[in-house]
């Protein structure tokens, strides 16, 4: 029986259309492990949606004239778009303004008071002079009192990793308008933290094979718990559903406390869509179930010490005790794959500072799996990583075009040019048999990279059958053997039968360009699996519609696995797989994002 595995993505801001910094740490790591993960036969469901409350969307929907609302489903369809056309293969990319969402998020929240896990505080808050309204934590920036470090944010420090309040710091600023904020006393609903210090700390400690950058992170949350407010002075976002408080028109849930609840909702919500309501309870109440959360490392607070707490305080599960809430006992996290930045010359991708290159005009111009193949090859999996189109061209040009795109070429058309078909193999040598081997130890190898969520890893691997199966055939000279047919077409079967593995470990990578190697083999059908927008009625809002990212992946035909090529099968001359750029491009970059010099 397959094992469930929920992949877990963070939840992008629907604030204005995604640049490709946002998917180097989200959107293409956390599909190459879904894709891996159906391959090798586990039930997998991938969630998430777009983040549509707090401050962001009332700063954005003043810029432009509309409302909260309004601005949020403007943004949700161009972010729903965008993640489509990179091939990201949600089961279910939702939003965070669903009735559904907001009902879940109100019995977690309940189950946490219940159990004694939430306190009012009278607290500061900040607020903008010049308009009012209260900002959050992250909107504002100054010097970190600990560390002295000059761009800590309210809520934390990423230079220390230490938990902070925006009163702290030293010289705040407005992120918005950089004005001074006025901080004002007010009265919330607080995370009490420090009663998870034990079980969490415990928890903590026995995940000893998570990335070492979230690792080295985790060491200082549990030192440092302090309670954390889940409620902020807001007319927009989920209503707190407590006598007292449920009427008042400026108190909400704090954006983040019902964002990392998503997870959980999303998939409550495609149980309720695919017509069994209680099979969300496959990823969150089976033990044997893997969890595995997908963000940037801004997030690893959220995801490795306040959702784990939320969870916890559901489950009646923190230092306090408790009872299981409605949903019962949750699962926690099994990794947590956090990405470094993409910077763009050394700053970090920023719409606001004009660093930014965004997702949709790249996949106009290049296409989605050159872009997958950079992040997985070159992206910020444990350290920052500085996009540059000159590095970019360089690795589609030489190791895209020439060294994948010529293998697949040349074998196809030698061998179609010479027989017509996959040509019956005779006499294998030790030199076939040693790269049929080589290509077939792969799977092993890059499978446990990918399913340990190190990508750059697993695609050396296969990228390495490559260039030996490319020097096979150097080696081989096939093209010199007309008055042998019989080695030829052995040399020829052996080049193809590598093909057709060396595509199966890239699909994950590569899914576009691998549908296209499949057919190009005489392949039919869907081999790899694409994502569809889809348009759906609220459930528990009438009248109300979205779109959301959803498919049919239980169709595709690709398994972890080397599967023998099917002697006969006629062959077509094959189109080229990729296009090389213009190195030019490397020294220039594109009208719409030129290099800064």
């Amino acid at each position: 029986m397959s094992n469930p595995v929920l992949t877990a993505v963070a939840w992008p801001y629907a604030n204005g259309p995604r640049h490709i910094g946002h998917v180097s740490g989200i959107g293409v790591p956390s599909d190459l492990y879904a894709r891996y993960m159906r391959m090798a036969g586990n039930r997998v469901l991938m969630v998430s949606g777009s983040d549509e409350h707090g401050t962001p969307i009332l700063v954005q929907a003043d810029k432009e004239g509309l409302t909260p609302q309004q601005t949020a489903d403007k943004y949700h369809r161009v972010i729903a778009e965008d993640l489509r056309g990179l091939g990201v293969t949600y089961d279910l990319y939702t939003r965070t303004t669903t009735g559904n969402h907001a009902n879940v998020v109100q019995q977690v929240f309940l189950a946490l008071y219940r159990n004694g896990y939430v306190i009012p505080k009278s607290t500061t808050g900040a607020v903008s002079p010049s308009t009012g309204r209260t900002l959050p934590d992250r909107y504002i920036e100054g010097t970190c009192p600990i560390c002295g470090y000059d761009g800590a944010r309210g809520d934390q420090c990423d230079n220390c990793g230490n938990q902070l309040d925006a009163a702290e710091l030293i010289n705040p600023k407005s992120r918005i308008n950089g004005e001074t904020p006025k901080f004002i006393e007010t009265e919330h609903l607080f995370l009490d933290l420090p009663a998870f210090a034990r079980t969490l700390g415990d928890w903590l400690s026995t995940k000893t094979d998570w990335r070492p950058n979230v690792l080295n992170f985790t060491k200082n949350l549990v030192d440092d718990m302090r309670p954390r407010p889940i409620t902020r002075d807001l007319d927009w976002g989920v209503k707190i559903p407590l006598d007292g408080w449920r009427d008042q028109s400026l108190k909400r849930f704090y954006v983040w406390f019902d964002a990392v609840i998503g997870y959980f909702s999303a998939t409550v919500e495609w149980a309720r869509r695919s017509g069994d309501p209680d099979a969300w309870q496959i990823w969150w109440n089976d033990p044997a179930a893997q969890i595995v959360q997908f963000m940037g490392k801004d997030n690893i607070t959220f995801h490795a010490q306040i959702w784990p707490a939320v969870l916890l305080g559901h489950n009646g599960a923190g230092d306090k005790g408790g009872e299981p809430g409605p949903y019962g006992r949750l699962n926690l996290p099994t990794e947590i794959a956090s990405s470094e930045f993409l910077t763009m010359s050394g700053s970090k991708f920023s719409t606001s500072r004009g660093t930014v290159i965004y997702l949709n005009q790249f996949l106009d111009e290049f296409g989605p799996d050159a872009l997958r193949y950079f992040i997985a090859a070159a992206g910020p999996e444990t350290q920052d990583v500085d996009f540059t189109w000159e590095e970019f061209v360089r690795r589609t040009n030489f190791e895209l075009a020439n060294e994948w795109g010529n293998l697949v070429n040349r074998s196809i058309s030698m061998a179609h040019k010479n027989v017509g078909a996959v040509p019956a193999p005779t006499a294998p040598t030790a030199a076939d048999e040693e790269l049929k081997s080589l290509a077939r130890k792969a799977f092993d190898t890059v499978g446990d990279n990918l399913r340990r969520s190190r990508f750059r890893a697993g695609i050396s691997e296969a990228m390495r059958v490559v260039s030996a199966a490319n020097k096979y055939i150097s080696d081989m000279e096939p093209w010199k053997l007309k008055d042998d047919p019989a080695r030829r077409d052995t040399v020829l079967h052996t080049a193809l039968q590598v093909v057709s593995d060396a595509n199966t470990l890239l699909t994950p990578f590569l899914p576009h360009a691998a549908q296209k190697v499949h057919e190009a083999l005489g392949g039919k059908g869907v081999w790899a699996a694409q994502p569809e927008i889809t348009e759906v009625s609220d459930l528990d809002v009438p009248d109300r519609e979205y779109p959301i990212i959803t498919g049919d992946y239980a169709g595709e035909q690709a398994c972890w696995e080397s599967v023998d090529i099917e002697v006969g099968r006629p062959l077509e001359k094959p189109t080229p797989l990729f296009a090389k750029l213009d190195p030019k491009l490397g020294e220039t970059g594109p009208e719409w994002a030129p290099v800064q010099k």
